[in-house]
């Protein structure tokens, strides 16, 4: 197989990050154009779905520098004096909600009705549990998870009762539709408010799974599954899940930017520009990785 002759991947998944998702636009960016990227489906999470929307509807260097116009007036992630006037104190939401209605305004959605069918996640709080509970419990889950087991597919959240439901981007009628969606996708109280999905309370998908294998089709075929955080594992490993082979790609090293970070656009560029990096590693090493890895599954 060659660049251009087929198809190597035919399901992708844009793990959620944050911030440092801008490691998979730089990976896409550089990679996606070489080989001719066209996957049937998406399944993404929080920030990652937003990426994965991005990079079909917008382009990431004009987003990046729209970041760096609005945030270059935000100085800090938390205003605590907020508190005694009643307003938010935590700038994200209304920062990031903005930002997706601009990205995916002025006719960009319909964009996406050529993209591959992406499937965004997210969090049904559990039955027994309030939002405010559920908030405590889920995060609770969710760092015993990523910092103590160092899981790579948690299950805690699940084993709470955290249900995962996920929608198609291309069924938003409008940019607020999808930025609705993609906030909802990444719903992390206090960061933004608990919200709500026709009535029903729904949070960040990643408390159920950060990297949401389960959206794919169990069609058989190459995945390719773009993390965003180091695991103990290679640096690239292959998964087999029926007849599917599943490529993981972590980061050469740890993204240089933190989730939330709102005070700092110049880390977005750097995180960026690591994604470029590694997709220029990733291009001069394919030969090898589609002759042996994705060719015996290893």
């Amino acid at each position: 197989m060659t660049a251009g002759t087929s198809q190597p991947f035919d399901q992708i998944v844009f793990a959620g990050g944050g911030n440092r998702c801008w490691w998979q636009a730089g990976w896409w960016d550089t990679v996606a154009p070489e080989l001719h990227l066209r996957p049937r489906v998406i399944a993404a999470i929080s920030a990652g779905a937003a990426t994965a929307c991005m990079v079909y509807a917008h382009d990431s260097q004009q987003t990046m520098a729209y970041y760096r116009q609005v945030l270059s007036g935000n100085k800090r992630n938390a205003y605590w004096g907020n508190l005694l006037r009643n307003e938010r104190v935590f700038p994200h939401y209304g920062i990031y909600r903005t930002a997706l209605l601009s990205i995916f305004g002025d006719g960009r959605l319909a964009h996406l009705q050529q993209a591959p069918e992406i499937r965004i996640g997210v969090a049904h709080i559990p039955r027994w549990s309030g939002p405010r509970l559920a908030v405590a419990a889920g995060l609770l889950a969710y760092n015993i998870d990523k910092h103590v087991l160092k899981t790579l597919h948690p299950r805690l959240g699940r084993k709470l009762g955290f249900r995962p439901e996920f929608v198609r981007a291309q069924d938003c009628g409008s940019p607020e539709q999808l930025a609705d969606l993609l906030l909802q996708s990444a719903s992390t109280p206090p960061f933004t408010p608990v919200l709500r999905r026709e009535g029903r309370a729904v949070l960040d998908g990643g408390l159920v799974d950060n990297v949401p294998v389960d959206a794919l089709d169990a069609t058989p075929g190459n995945v390719l599954v773009l993390v965003t955080r180091l695991y103990p594992r290679p640096r690239r490993f292959v998964m087999q899940s029926g007849g599917q082979r599943r490529l993981y790609l972590q980061p050469s090293q740890r993204v240089p930017i933190s989730s939330w970070d709102y005070t700092r656009p110049d880390a977005m560029t750097h995180a960026y520009d690591l994604g470029r990096r590694d997709g220029e590693t990733f291009l001069r090493e394919w030969p090898s990785i589609l002759n042996t890895e994705l060719k015996s599954g290893a």
